[in-house]
This record gives C-alpha cells, structure tokens and sequence, in this order.
C-alpha cells in the first residue's frame, strides 16, 4: 500500500491537466517495457528524447509524453490503479487480470500492438527433450502473473504437471529479464520462458536453444486507464491512431526501427545489443495493431488455467475504440 500511495503522489505532481488556461500542458504519463516486443513504446520514447516525439506530433503542442518503463506487467497495472498512468503498453495477462479484478471499471485496451515474439529455452546440452523431461526442474519468467509466466504455468498445467505458486511437479522462479542470463548461465535454473529481445540474447550468450515458440499468443496491447478514456477520450483517440500509424512505420522502415530501438534500449538498460541479434529477434514478432478476440479467449483460458483468473471472466467491455 505504501508503495502504491508513493507512486499515486508522484503521478499526481507529474499530472496537471489544461482547459485551455495559458500555456499550461496536459502531460500524459505513458509505459512501456524495455523489450522489443514494446517496440512502438520503445521507438515512440527514443524519438521524444530526440524531441522528435511520435505521438507529441499527433497530439499538438499543448500536450507533453512523460515516459516510465517497466519490467514486466503488474507492476504497470499497479500503476494503472495507482493513478500514475494513463497509458502504457502491456501484455494481455496483466492486462486481464486487472481488468477482471476491477469488474471491468479499472482498464480498456484501445489498440493492439505485438503478436508471438515469445519462448520457451533450454540448454543446448540439456537432457531436457520432450515436455515430460520438465518433472523437478526450474523455469524463470519475467515476473508473477506477468504474460509469459501465465503463459508458462498454463503450458505445464496442459502438460499434466502440478505447478503452484512456490513449487509443484515444476517450480516457476519469475526473474526479471535483465537478470535471467546469469542465472540461466550459472544453472540456477534449467530454462526460461521469456520474450525478445531476452530469447535472442539467452540464445546467443547461454548457447540456449528454443524448446517452444509461443506464436500463437498475443504479447503485447495498448490499454488505458478508464478514467483517462473517460476524461479525456478525444487523446485517447488520437493516442491510437498514432500507435495505428507507428505500427504501418515499423512495418516498412524495418533497418530504421531497429535502430532507434537498440539506441533505446541501450539508455533503458545498460545493455549492448547487436544489429544482427535484433534482426533475429524481429522475425519472430508480429507487429499488429489489430486486437484478436480469439486470441483473447486463448490469453482467458490460460489465466483460468494457470490460477490468475478467477470468478466471472466477461470480457465484453475490455475492448473499446475511443
């Protein structure tokens, strides 16, 4: 709670809202993670930094993007219930989770924004070759109930392996991405299931190979909190008009895209990434701002399956066009 409380007063010093009084700006409190599958936020945030900013230009001159990263999905819905974000990139999981838990009241999703671009890997030595070999091992995700850990514990669930919070037939152990390379390295765990550009970097620094690619699966919305919709849905449409646009650009300027992004990440991380490793990484994403409603009901019945979702799992007001 305190934390909470914390990031509710920070947010409310960044926020001040303007009605057309002097040269007072709306400032919009944006998210996103540092991962390439977050390549619109990532890209939209190198190019605000170069006061080229993606969506400042969509949204005019009275309106400034203040950015905040995050490593992994509830700790942006936190925000979002906190008050200290408006909107932010985020994988379904989270996403759901909150929405379900608020009755629907907390969050929308306004546009979509990544497909697949996640895995599962193991050693390239490891003994590991079918999914029973997963009986007594150690898997990092990025982060409790975050996309990939549902995605994960559903998987084992299907699996016919008893997986809880702290153990099981498997223990899940969420890792923050940054810091899954050592632990996969010093074999504290015997695999990772995680997204790009972390999937590239275990595979070309751990000598990790891929046991599962997760294609079929959505990785990444755009959502907003409800009270910015409400309050202010003219933005919010032209937030996802711009992400709409920002997705066509990635699209056809590939070479350039990778370039702002690694730049970004590089700021956001303190870590190197080779041209050629994110061109590796690229391929296995999907850029789409279209949202699947039948790829929603795969990302339900994996929370159902994995313990995150629980009660009624109506999903008819997650979804809303501004």
């Amino acid at each position: 709670m305190k934390t909470r409380a914390l990031i509710a007063v920070v947010g409310a010093l960044a926020l001040f809202w303007s009605h057309g009084r002097g040269e007072e700006k709306t400032v919009i409190r944006f998210g996103h993670f540092p991962n390439i599958t977050h390549a619109q936020g990532v890209i939209a945030h190198a190019l605000s930094r170069q006061g080229k900013g993606w969506f400042e230009k969509h949204l005019g001159p009275n309106v400034d993007i203040q950015w905040f990263t995050y490593n992994a999905g509830p700790s942006a819905m936190e925000g979002i219930f906190a008050g200290s974000l408006d909107v932010t990139y985020v994988g379904p999981g989270p996403a759901l989770n909150a929405y379900l838990k608020s009755n629907g009241e907390e969050v929308r999703v306004i546009s979509g924004a990544a497909n697949a671009g996640a895995a599962l890997v193991v050693k390239a030595d490891s003994p590991i070759k079918t999914p029973a070999d997963f009986r007594g091992k150690k898997i990092a995700t990025p982060q409790l109930g975050n996309t990939q850990d549902i995605s994960c514990r559903a998987w084992l669930k299907a699996q016919g392996f008893n997986v809880t919070q702290t153990g099981g037939d498997v223990t899940v152990i969420p890792t923050q991405n940054p810091d899954q390379l050592g632990l996969f390295q010093s074999r504290g765990v015997d695999a990772v299931w995680t997204v790009e550009p972390w999937v590239t970097r275990l595979e070309r620094d751990a000598k990790a190979r891929v046991f599962l690619e997760d294609k079929d699966t959505i990785t990444t919305w755009l959502v907003s909190s409800v009270k910015f919709l409400r309050d202010r849905r003219d933005l919010v449409k032209k937030i996802a008009d711009a992400n709409g646009e920002l997705t066509k650009w990635i699209q056809q300027n590939e070479a350039e895209a990778q370039k702002l992004l690694i730049e970004e990440l590089k700021a956001e991380t303190r870590a190197d990434f080779s041209a050629d490793a994110v061109a590796q990484a690229w391929k296995r994403i999907q850029f789409n701002s279209e949202v699947s409603r039948d790829l929603i009901a795969k990302s339900v019945k994996d929370g159902k399956d994995a313990g995150f979702l629980k009660g009624s799992t109506d999903t008819s007001k997650l979804i809303e066009a501004p």
